[in-house]
């Protein structure tokens, strides 16, 4: 008998200490386990967050390193257009043509196709009406004139192309 009060006192020493020192199967360890995954991974989606945004800053500063890098032989054409402004006036109006076909194409590499067509129906997402005039042998809403040429199709647009459009009858 002596023994198995020893047992039971020997339990109840060890119950006391084990409230200080959870062993891994009991609650209080299991609680504090989840706990320090919890920071942990708020931790790591914190990390993530900031890395992310450094990424994304980088990624904005090469692509824009690199449009205004194919923007510059244009620049240079410009700058020699405006270099030769005394010369025969036929010549200069030459070169800001090729120079306009330049950026044009540039802008169509970016993937920003330059729209400017006449006599297709007014569409919304392509066209913004800046006039509209009376036209008895075209069908209503006939794009007449653009105004302003649009860059760019429906899902990625610079912007529309500004046009007249013919009127209904009536």
């Amino acid at each position: 008998m002596d023994s198995s009060a020893d047992q039971s006192t020997d339990d109840a020493k060890t119950d006391d200490t084990d409230q200080d020192q959870s062993p891994p199967g009991r609650p209080d360890s299991a609680v504090a386990q989840l706990e320090d995954r919890w920071r942990r991974a708020a931790a790591d989606l914190d990390n993530l967050r900031k890395r992310y945004a450094r990424d994304l800053d980088r990624e904005r500063a090469a692509e824009r390193s690199k449009v205004a890098a194919a923007w510059l032989p244009v620049l240079d054409n410009l700058e020699l257009a405006l270099a030769h402004a005394g010369s025969e006036p036929d010549a200069i109006v030459q070169g800001v043509q090729s120079i306009r076909d330049q950026a044009v194409q540039l802008l169509e590499q970016l993937g920003y196709a330059r729209y400017a067509e006449t006599g297709v129906p007014f569409s919304p997402t392509v066209h913004e009406v800046v006039g509209v005039v009376e036209a008895p042998d075209v069908p209503p809403g006939t794009v007449l004139e653009v105004v302003r040429p649009g860059y760019g199709e429906n899902g990625g647009q610079l912007r529309p192309a500004a046009v007249v459009v013919s009127r209904g009858e009536g």
